[in-house]
């Protein structure tokens, strides 16, 4: 099995995570400081403190809805919490509960946790797994009202190292400097 990690950009206060939207979302939760209005708060979001595995998932910022990559600082107890009490997206045989009962956890929390391969700069998986965490619900109103401590559009240099990259120039350097989080 991959090994598991949690690479993220982080400090004493706080953790990075990426998420992508339309620019509907995404001007307002700029001007806002965190979502408005336009950002549903009935559905769930995902959260991935991976920086390359966003870039995956939005394609670059070129994927329809996807096209504004935002950068959201939230709070870290927030983050350990949430991590510490997700329930798996899916059942295994090893886990310590049967396949009845984890669909009821399921059913019945606000977080869920997937850990999929990392990818590297061209979507290719790497030998560890990263996580992400879908929030709903409560959670989510956490989220908004109370976790984000900044959000900072990063589409342009997305946009910028997305065009380096096609043109076959190493953007190593130039990504996230990503270290592997420590959960207390």
């Amino acid at each position: 099995m991959k090994e598991k990690e949690i690479r993220a950009v982080y400090d004493q206060n706080t953790i990075r995570v990426y998420q992508a939207y339309p620019d509907m979302i995404a001007d307002e939760a700029i001007k806002l400081g965190t979502f408005g209005s336009h950002f549903s708060l009935n559905r769930m979001t995902w959260i991935k403190p991976s920086f390359l595995w966003m870039m995956y998932r939005c394609g670059w910022a070129e994927k329809e809805n996807q096209e504004r990559v935002l950068a959201i600082d939230i709070k870290r107890e927030a983050f350990d919490k949430i991590v510490k009490n997700a329930i798996p997206s899916t059942y295994t045989d090893d886990m310590d509960t049967s396949k009845e009962e984890w669909q009821k956890l399921v059913k019945s929390s606000d977080v869920r946790i997937q850990w999929d391969p990392e990818k590297d700069i061209e979507g290719r998986n790497l030998s560890y797994r990263s996580i992400q965490l879908g929030i709903r619900n409560n959670a989510v109103k956490e989220y908004v009202n109370d976790w984000i401590m900044q959000i900072e559009d990063i589409t342009p240099y997305v946009k910028e190292l997305n065009l380096s990259r096609r043109k076959g120039i190493d953007i190593t350097p130039f990504l996230p400097n990503e270290q592997v989080y420590p959960l207390l």
